[in-house]
């Protein structure tokens, strides 16, 4: 053997011959040099067939991938292959077989300690999930501490941030949380009032308890989580929708904050247990246009419902049969035809308050980059002082001008506790459980773009937005407000970045938001009375045209790809919003989105492959088919994805039309384009197939079976793992076995050719040696 070997590394060139010429440097860390090593050489080194007493050794992250030890004596000839020394015991520790860590094994532990430490094993191993028994034992190797408390912080990063917080951020917090308060409470009454046709004070109770219970769960720092106009105009309509159907009459607040306060807490409850089950992914199945749309759709609606109290037409609204509850285009008909019965004073104060709020936005976005200290400037909340102001000075209220009146609780008593879940409201349960579950739907969408685009781990370390976080933080919001009755309050993006903006860093900003709506509840309820109802209608018309403006940059941009299919669904969203109901608009939006998600699903994304002229890689041949060679009697299928029930269902019938016609593009009704003698041999690239399951498992043992009693040869090339669950189902499904055994799935296209060629060429051997004989 070794007189076969290279001159250059004959046996005798140096000590270790089955050791490479030149090691890498980590081998170098730890190796014996040369000179060190041999026979002559005194020292303390050890030699070449010297075993190392590894009880005496440390090993760490500088230890040698390469040991220069010996598992015989004498001289080693093995070349590569030679043989291993024994893996070193653990140093001086036993290893803890449950958690894999080492344990020192000095003094004796009670037995008592020791039954209370097995018993809280046995708990811990039952309560965690797999990735955290994963995470449990990766810690271990690295020597980080894993404990509960490290869970607990994960799922409640109030124990993170908290233990971070500063006292420089305070000054910010504080600030921002007084901001937003300034601009935000304001709209939390007319939303109440106006869009969700509650109390007014239910509208502060969602700025009181959701954002401190968010604070404590929610994974995003600087996300504020507040009412909305479209989760408010969903709500006034299931209370609307109540009074129809003769639950209660139309001045019943105490009804109408109960029914809110059911509507609520089914969205939360929904919510709240999409995250407990880890649906978090959702946020990914409606599509863009659909929320650009519906948010558009509620933008007009709410435009136009506001009309009517701005102009000073609610008695008339009233007094006029299907206007209220009707449909948008009836109430914009509606103030058209009676705009000459507007009330003077009322609608110049509205549509002057319109005005002003309009203007001061402009001004304030155009000087921001400029000077970034105006977005401290209370411009709403202005306003509205104002307008309280004048109301009370020039006696509006007897002039005709509808004011926001006493500010008070349905009940009488202010944070009133009631369940939602009551058997008695049960009633209220079953009509707003579809549109409460649009509710939770829609503030979940809404937030998870809010936390996305406003990040927040660069301040907060260890704060990591989690989908299924944020869906049990807002949900858990929701159901304590709702048990106070409160409006739905989810993230909104423009009041997380004023948050942002004006100094916010931590949730600190939220908790001081709730105490300051909580001191204005408590303490400053009588100072609402004057607030003129047009002047709050015309703050929720700016919110309903900032959610219009948004539109038309969408728009031109899918009308410059040319996406007919979003800009489609965009506009039927809002037409049937418009035209008919807010809530067929939304059923007919979710269901076209749920049916695009189900059709691209299904879609088999099988490819038939052509070889690259003089190579031996392949592409895909519908593509730039004139640019590719076909190779005879072979048909060469990529199945790039992996293969459930979803896309399995229609898998033979497009195999079916690649061999008939070489393409998936051509009609069914051509006749058969490709010779039954182009599809001898099958060969499967199935790379993209990391998973399967039973039924994608049947359909494809069903697809073999045809082509073997076809007497079609099936090749496999570049198959996963043999430890993967893939193979694992091949093989018990039989599909190994129908195919003719493990030789026929192969690592490459190139390599089933080949056997292909063989094959052929013993076949054609076998046919040629029966004919002689015959003759």
């Amino acid at each position: 053997m070794s007189s076969s070997r290279p001159p250059s590394i004959n046996a005798g060139s140096r000590p270790h011959d089955h050791a490479p010429l030149t090691p890498s440097g980590l081998r170098q860390s730890r190796t014996v040099s040369s000179s060190s090593a041999s026979d002559d050489m005194a020292g303390d080194t050890a030699g070449p067939s010297t075993r190392h007493d590894y009880s005496n050794t440390e090993t760490n992250e500088t230890t040698s991938l390469l040991h220069h030890d010996r598992v015989h004596e004498g001289p080693c000839d093995h070349g590569t292959f030679s043989p291993r020394v024994s893996s070193p015991p653990p140093n001086a520790a036993h290893l803890d077989p449950e958690t894999g860590s080492t344990a020192d094994s000095e003094g004796s532990v009670p037995a008592s300690e020791t039954q209370l430490k097995n018993w809280r094993k046995a708990f811990s191993s039952r309560v965690k999930s797999k990735k955290m028994t994963d995470s449990s034992n990766l810690a271990h190797q690295h020597g980080v501490k894993d404990s509960w408390k490290m869970y607990l912080s994960y799922y409640v990063p109030f124990f993170i941030w908290i233990k971070q917080y500063r006292w420089s951020w305070l000054k910010g917090d504080f600030t921002a949380a007084v901001t937003i308060a300034s601009m935000y409470l304001p709209m939390a009454l007319s939303y109440a009032d106006n869009l969700a046709h509650v109390p007014p004070i239910n509208g502060l109770y969602a700025f009181a308890i959701n954002p401190f219970i968010y604070a404590l769960l929610g994974s995003c720092p600087l996300m504020v989580v507040g009412p909305e106009a479209a989760g408010s105009l969903l709500i006034g309509s299931i209370v609307k929708n109540s009074i129809d159907l003769g639950r209660g009459e139309e001045d019943n607040a105490v009804l109408q904050a109960k029914v809110a306060g059911v509507a609520v807490g089914i969205a939360g409850a929904t919510v709240f247990l999409m995250g407990v089950f880890r649906l978090g992914f959702l946020d990914s199945v409606l599509s863009r246009p659909f929320l650009r749309g519906f948010i558009s759709a509620i933008g007009v609606v709410i435009f136009i419902d506001q009309l009517i109290p701005v102009l000073g037409l609610h008695h008339a609204a009233t007094a006029a049969p299907g206007v209220t509850h009707g449909s948008t285009v009836e109430k914009l008909e509606f103030v058209i035809t009676h705009f000459g019965e507007k009330h003077e004073l009322t609608a110049w104060i509205g549509v002057g308050g319109f005005f002003v709020i309009m203007v001061l936005r402009a001004i304030k976005r155009r000087l921001q980059p400029r000077y970034p200290a105006v977005a401290y400037f209370p411009d709403r909340l202005i306003v509205v002082v104002l307008s309280a102001v004048f109301a009370w000075s020039f006696d509006w209220e007897k002039q005709g001008v509808a004011v926001l009146g006493k500010v008070e609780a349905a009940s009488g008593h202010i944070f009133a506790f009631r369940n939602p879940f009551q058997l008695s409201h049960m009633t209220h349960i079953r009509d707003a459980m579809g549109t409460s579950f649009l509710i939770g739907m829609l503030g979940f969408f809404e937030s998870s773009v809010a936390a996305k685009s406003l990040g927040g781990e660069e301040i907060v370390e260890g704060m990591q937005l989690s989908p299924n976080r944020e869906l049990v933080a807002l949900g858990a919001a929701n159901l304590c407000g709702a048990c106070f009755m409160a409006i739905p309050a989810f993230g909104g993006y423009g009041r997380s970045k004023v948050n942002k903006s004006t100094g916010g860093k931590s949730p600190m900003s939220s908790i001081m938001l709730s105490i300051i709506t909580v001191i204005c509840i408590l303490f400053l309820l009588p100072w609402f009375y004057y607030l003129p109802k047009p002047v709050l209608s015309a703050l929720i018309m700016a919110v309903a045209w900032s959610l219009i403006e948004e539109a038309p940059h969408d728009i031109s941009f899918f009308l410059r790809i040319k996406g007919w299919t979003e800009l489609s669904l965009m506009a039927v969203i809002l037409a049937v919003t418009v035209f008919f109901s807010l809530n067929l608009g939304i059923a007919i939006g979710i269901g076209l989105s749920l049916l695009q998600v189900i059709r691209h699903a299904t879609r088999p994304r099988i490819q038939i492959l052509g070889r690259i002229p003089n190579s031996d890689r392949f592409a895909n041949a519908e593509e730039h088919p004139q640019d590719l060679e076909f190779v005879e009697g072979c048909l060469i299928v990529k199945i790039p994805e992996p293969l459930t029930f979803a896309n399995t269902g229609e898998l033979k019938n497009r195999l079916r039309r690649l061999e008939l016609y070489g393409t998936g593009n051509a009609h069914p009704a051509l006749p058969r384009l490709r010779s039954q003698a182009s599809n001898r041999n099958i060969i499967f690239d199935i790379h993209g197939v990391t998973s399967m399951d039973g039924s994608g498992t049947q359909v494809l043992v069903e697809i073999v079976q045809s082509y073997r009693d076809r007497g079609v040869r099936v090749f496999f090339s570049r198959p996963v793992s043999r430890e993967n669950k893939v193979w694992e189902l091949m093989e018990r499904s039989g599909i190994v076995e129908l195919v003719g055994g493990k030789n026929r799935f192969v690592d490459d296209v190139k390599d089933a050719l080949r056997m292909t060629d063989v094959e052929d060429f013993e076949g054609a051997g076998a046919c040629a040696v029966a004919s002689d004989e015959v003759s």
